[in-house]
C-alpha cells in the first residue's frame, strides 16, 4: 500500500456509445480531473449504426491529455502518482482489424445495430433448440444484440474481413479489445485480451468455464485463432507504450460498462441497479451461481476480481433506447435545444395526457426480444402539446425499467434480492440521466419503491477505476465495499398510489403491444 504522504491516483477510460471519458480519481476514489469528447454516429443504412474506430482511439487520447493537463492545473502531480488506468466500454460492439497493419478492416458495427436480423433468422431456422439454442451455455438469446451475429455478418459480407480470416491476418474483438491492443503496442506486440464480463457479451463464452465454448464456435463456423484470451476484471495487462500520454502506466482492470457500474455501485448478492445512458441497464448480482432466466433476461457475469477471485454472476434487462430518445427529441424533432430542457418541458404539465411513448427505433429488448418492433406514440389528441410527449419520453424510460425488474423478481423470488431496514427493495441508480430529478421521480412512483441516486453519478467509470486499483494494491476488497466512496444519497420515494400504478402500467403494457409486427413498414 501507498505511504499515506505520497500522492496516489487511479484513473478510468470511459468509452462509451456516444463519447468518450478519461477519470482522474485520488486515492479516497474521488474525481480529480476529467474530460470528455462525443464522436461521429454513423447510420449508413436504416437500422444500421456504426463507429470508426481509429476515431476512437484519437479521442480516448486527447481525453487522457486534456485530463491531465487539468490535473496538473489543479497541482496534482498525477503524472509521478498514477498507479494504475482501468477501461470500461460500451459492449457488444465489435471490431474487426488487421494484425499486420493495425487498421481496422470495416468500422466498429455498434451493439443496437440491426443489420444481422436475417443471420439471427436463419440460426434460429437451422438450430435445434431455435432462439434458445445456446442459452444453456452462455445465457444469451440469438439476438442482433451480440457481438457473434455480427462477427457472422462481417465474415459474410466484407470481402477485406473473408481474407484477412482466411490468411490468419483477422483480429477480433469488442471495444475493450481494441482499445487495450492499441494502448499495449498495437502491431509492435499489443496485448490481444478481453475481460470475463465482456466476454460473456459475445455469445460465444461457456458461463461456467469463463472460456471460449468450442461447441458454440465449430457450430457458427468461427475460428478461436480470431479471438483474444479472456481474463479476469482485476489484473495486470499490460503496460501503456509510448505514444499514447502516461506511458508506463499499467492496464490493470477491465470491465463492460455495466459490470462496471455494478461494482461502482458496489452491488453485492442481491443488490440491482439502474444505469441510464443511451440506453438503460439493469443488472441483479445473483452470487456465485449463474441464473437461469424464465422472464426474457438474460444469465450474465457481474464480476470476478481477480484471476483467482470467485466469479459473482448477475440477471440482466437491457433496453436499447433510453437516453437516446431525449436525443432524438433534440436532434431529431428539435422539440428541446439541449437534453437538459427535457426536465423543464415535461414539468409543464402534471402528466402526460394520456400519451404513451415506446422507443423502439431498432425493436425491443428486455424482456420482449422483438426486433419486429417499431416506435410509436399514441393516444394523442387535439390536447397534446410538446409537454406530454417529452413528460412521455421520460415515463417510457421508467416503465422499461419496471418490465425488466417486474421479471428479475420473477426470476430471482424473494430470496434473490436484499431489502432495506425498512422491508423496502431499494434501486441504485446512476448514469447521466439520473441529474433529472423529474425522471428519478417518476421512476420511484411507477416502480412503488425507493430509488437511489449516489453523490457521484458516474459509477461506470469508478467501477473500472476500483478494478485497477485493486490489481495495484491501491485499495483492498475490503475498504472498496465497506464503502470507500459513501457519500450523501438521494432517495425518491413514490409519490402514486397503488390502483393508480396498476392502471398506468396496463396502459404501457397495451402501447407495448402495439408497438409488434411494424418493421415493414418502412418498406
Amino acid at each position: 500500500m501507498a505511504g499515506e504522504g505520497e500522492e496516489v491516483y487511479v484513473a478510468a477510460i470511459d468509452q462509451g456509445t456516444t463519447s468518450t471519458r478519461f477519470i482522474i480519481y485520488d486515492r479516497h476514489a474521488k474525481p480529480v480531473a476529467s474530460h470528455q469528447l462525443e464522436f461521429k454516429q454513423h447510420y449508413p443504412e436504416a437500422g444500421w449504426v456504426e463507429h470508426d474506430p481509429m476515431e476512437i482511439i484519437e479521442t480516448v487520447k486527447v481525453c487522457m491529455k486534456e485530463a491531465v493537463d487539468k490535473a496538473k492545473d489543479r497541482k496534482c502531480n498525477v503524472v509521478a502518482g498514477l498507479k494504475a488506468i482501468g477501461i470500461t466500454n460500451q459492449r457488444e460492439t465489435t471490431v474487426m482489424w488487421s494484425r499486420s497493419t493495425g487498421l481496422p478492416l470495416y468500422n466498429a458495427i455498434v451493439w443496437m445495430d440491426v443489420r444481422t436480423s436475417p443471420v439471427c433468422r436463419r440460426l434460429e431456422s437451422e438450430l435445434s433448440g431455435g432462439r434458445t439454442h445456446f442459452v444453456e451455455t452462455c445465457g444469451l438469446p440469438i439476438s442482433t444484440y451480440f457481438s457473434a451475429l455480427k462477427l457472422l455478418w462481417l465474415m459474410e459480407n466484407v470481402d477485406a474481413v473473408k481474407d484477412a480470416v482466411r490468411t490468419g491476418d483477422a483480429l477480433f474483438g469488442t471495444i475493450d479489445t481494441w482499445l487495450i491492443w492499441n494502448l499495449t503496442g498495437g502491431v509492435a506486440g499489443g496485448q490481444h485480451v478481453t475481460d470475463c464480463s465482456n466476454a460473456s457479451r459475445t455469445m460465444l463464452m461457456n458461463l461456467k468455464t469463463l472460456d471460449w465454448d468450442k461447441p458454440t464456435l465449430d457450430a457458427l463456423g468461427i475460428s478461436a485463432a480470431i479471438l483474444p484470451k479472456i481474463i479476469s476484471n482485476s489484473e495486470k495487462i499490460g503496460v501503456v507504450v509510448n505514444g499514447f500520454p502516461l506511458a508506463g502506466v499499467p492496464i490493470s482492470g477491465c470491465l463492460g460498462d455495466q459490470h462496471a457500474a455494478m461494482l461502482g455501485q458496489l452491488c453485492q448478492k442481491g443488490e440491482a441497479k439502474s444505469t441510464y445512458g443511451t440506453g438503460a441497464f439493469i443488472l441483479l448480482n445473483t452470487g456465485e451461481e449463474p441464473t437461469e432466466s424464465s422472464h426474457g433476461l438474460l444469465s450474465t457475469i457481474a464480476y470476478k476480481l481477480g484471476p483467482t477471485a470467485p466469479t459473482n454472476y448477475a440477471l440482466e434487462g437491457s433496453i436499447a433506447i433510453a437516453g437516446a430518445a431525449v436525443q432524438w427529441l433534440r436532434d431529431s424533432l428539435g422539440i428541446i435545444q439541449t437534453a437538459a430542457e427535457i426536465e423543464k418541458l415535461a414539468e409543464t404539465v402534471p402528466d402526460s395526457g394520456g400519451i404513451y411513448f415506446v422507443p423502439a427505433f431498432n425493436g425491443l429488448f428486455a424482456p420482449w426480444w422483438r426486433d419486429d418492433a417499431r416506435g410509436i406514440c399514441i393516444g394523442i389528441t387535439r390536447f397534446t402539446n410538446k409537454g406530454h410527449i417529452a413528460r412521455a419520453v421520460l415515463e417510457s424510460m421508467c416503465f422499461q425499467v419496471n418490465d425488466v425488474l417486474s421479471s428479475m423478481h420473477k426470476d430471482a423470488g424473494d430470496a434473490g434480492e436484499v431489502k432495506s431496514a425498512e422491508g423496502e427493495f431499494l434501486l441504485r441508480v446512476d448514469g447521466g440521466a439520473t441529474v433529472n430529478n423529474l425522471l428519478m421521480q417518476i421512476q420511484a412512483d411507477l416502480l412503488g419503491s425507493p430509488v437511489v441516486r449516489p453523490a457521484d453519478i458516474e459509477t461506470t467509470a469508478l467501477g473500472a477505476a476500483y478494478a485497477a486499483g485493486l490489481a495495484a494494491g491501491v485499495w483492498t476488497k475490503e475498504q472498496v465495499f465497506a464503502g470507500l466512496h459513501k457519500e450523501n444519497t438521494t432517495v425518491f420515494r413514490p409519490k402514486l398510489d397503488e390502483a393508480h400504478r396498476k392502471k398506468r402500467a396496463d396502459s404501457w403494457y397495451k402501447a407495448v403491444s402495439r408497438s409488434f409486427d411494424l418493421a415493414d413498414l418502412s418498406l
